[in-house]
């Protein structure tokens, strides 16, 4: 059986690929989308590729996530599964968006870490 934890860091992992892909989703260019050729000229389909992302990964984040809300109390994994996002978010916003670093920012980030580690330890 897999690890209930597992279940939640990737529920984690594909919520923040799922922001991302809500970011990169351009509804104009979807609309724009010549859709009686697009088949006969697959790069016209490109636009199409966020919301695509956005579907898939919605779906993988509930269904990991519910998985592991069978073993960890509601409260618990909740707070864990943002948290995790929150933190997965921030590292993909300085990292590779290249978004300002602030101390302030990694206090509070530690903080959240903080918690759910608290959160991890109780019964």
């Amino acid at each position: 059986m897999i690890n209930p934890w597992f279940h939640l860091f990737m529920a984690s992992f594909m919520e923040v690929c799922w922001t991302y892909s809500l970011k990169a989703l351009n509804m104009q260019r979807i609309r724009e989308v010549d859709w009686l050729h697009a088949f006969a000229q697959p790069s016209v389909l490109l636009p199409v590729l966020p919301l695509l992302a956005y579907v898939g990964f919605g779906l993988a984040n509930v269904l990991f996530l519910s998985a592991a809300m069978r073993s960890i109390p509601t409260a618990t994994a909740y707070a864990a599964w943002m948290a995790l996002a929150v933190i997965g978010i921030k590292l993909v916003d300085v990292l590779y968006l290249k978004q300002p670093f602030s101390w302030l920012h990694m206090l509070f980030t530690a903080m959240i870490i903080g918690g759910v580690l608290g959160l991890r330890r109780l019964p």
